[in-house]
């Protein structure tokens, strides 16, 4: 991207400019007496005025570029078994420009991953067809989802994964026809985070990314110093839109980020500190470029509350989603984050204490989705998708329903408006 992502605070000092100065220009004695004293008495007036002249007024903030979002409905997948195996779990969803038919229902393609761990099936993700209803741009919806088909994820060996041996949590479509997958890691039994790439059509291991050693958890039990927490590790995961080019050829830009903070990063008075990680892949090269302070919001009356998506829109822009749950349930919130200004914080060992020189994403918030006056579950998964007729961007939200019967596994379809 043309656009500088990360950049360290800087500073503008504006030094007062003194006589002396201009007395290397001028020669006052030519002049003479007169011409001093009234260069002299123009100088007090002019600094006299500056100091009674009214503050300028204050700049627009430029990092929020315009973006609303429109709630235009709901969807809430039936519990079914697809291949003898229970579709749930679904922790994270993104988009296939290339999946759609005609008609006034139009069918999209999304893939989902689910987070089994191997336990209920091979771990996998579905191919998803969602239904809208475009004909009339007053009372688009989405009106049905199906699942297509499934494909099992395989390690570098061939074989699919055992029991325990991955917790999928985020996925992204990349313009080489792969999926990227995170796993957030299982701290308690030794399995340390990754993030994957595999072959879309079979599942084929085809590499992964280099995770710095501070990510990795130095102890399974409370002797654990540093690195991912258990089950809150590698979440969100998002390929930035404006750098895909047909076959992947050119460069693009992957983000990634924990649930949670670090173990080094825990603040007794501040337990919101996360770390998004930002790595550019040149051919088949991935290299970690920097890393960003991210803040997560306090919810009242939560017992939890985690970032579990971020979604690129380009310009330096993200939408990202903080999950919560606590008396009342569960809740969500939307935010526009921008990242122009932050601090790259690959070389800050933790985030304990004062963080004064450290500049985080800039965050918005842009939705309380508690207040759509409908059933929130576990929302996990948010992606972009298709156009609507309105020229407006599609998202698309699911939730993960832990393979729990009470628990639902929820699409929401909002638009996003606005210049980014």
């Amino acid at each position: 991207m043309s656009q500088r992502w990360h950049k360290s605070q800087e500073l503008n000092q504006n030094s007062p400019i003194k006589i002396t100065a201009l007395s290397n220009y001028l020669d006052f004695k030519s002049l003479g007496d007169r011409i001093l004293r009234l260069f002299s008495l123009a100088l007090i007036l002019l600094t006299i005025c500056t100091a009674c002249a009214p503050p300028p007024a204050a700049a627009k903030d430029r990092s929020f570029p315009e973006m609303s979002l429109e709630f235009l409905g709901d969807y809430q997948l039936p519990k079914i078994n697809f291949e003898g195996v229970p579709v749930g779990g679904l922790s994270g969803i993104t988009y296939d420009s290339k999946g759609m038919s005609a008609g006034t229902s139009q069918g999209y393609r999304f893939y989902a991953i689910s987070d089994d761990p191997s336990e209920n099936g091979e771990a996998r993700f579905y191919s998803l067809r969602l239904d809208l209803k475009l004909g009339d741009a007053a009372n688009i919806r989405l009106k049905k989802v199906a699942v297509e088909s499934v494909t099992s994820l395989k390690k570098a060996d061939g074989q699919t994964f055992s029991w325990g041996a991955i917790n999928p949590e985020g996925i992204a479509l990349s313009p080489r026809n792969s999926v990227f997958v995170a796993s957030e890691g299982v701290t308690h039994v030794g399995i340390p985070p990754f993030v994957g790439e595999f072959d879309l059509k079979t599942g084929k291991w085809l590499g992964e990314l280099p995770i710095p050693q501070r990510y990795l958890p130095d102890a399974s039990d409370e002797k654990q110093q540093q690195g991912v927490l258990d089950n809150l590790g590698f979440e969100s995961l998002t390929i930035d839109p404006e750098t895909f080019s047909p076959g992947g050829l050119d460069p693009f830009r992957l983000f990634v980020a924990t649930e949670a903070p670090l173990m080094q990063d825990l603040d007794p008075e501040n337990a919101s500190k996360i770390r998004i990680l930002h790595y550019i892949l040149v051919n088949k090269t991935p290299q970690l470029i920097s890393e960003n302070l991210y803040t997560l919001d306090q919810v009242p009356l939560s017992i939890l509350n985690g970032l579990t998506e971020l979604v690129t829109v380009g310009g330096g822009q993200f939408l990202s989603l903080e999950r919560s749950f606590g008396l009342s349930g569960y809740g969500a919130r939307i935010y526009q984050v921008a990242v122009g200004a932050a601090t790259d914080t690959s070389r800050i060992k933790s985030f304990k204490g004062g963080l004064s020189v450290v500049e985080p994403v800039r965050k918005k918030l842009l939705l309380d989705l508690s207040e759509l006056g409908i059933p929130l579950y576990n929302l996990e998964g948010m992606t972009l998708g298709p156009r609507l007729p309105d020229g407006s961007q599609s998202l698309v939200l699911v939730s993960d329903d832990s393979f729990d019967e009470a628990q639902k596994t929820q699409f929401i379809l909002l638009s996003l408006k606005g210049k980014y």
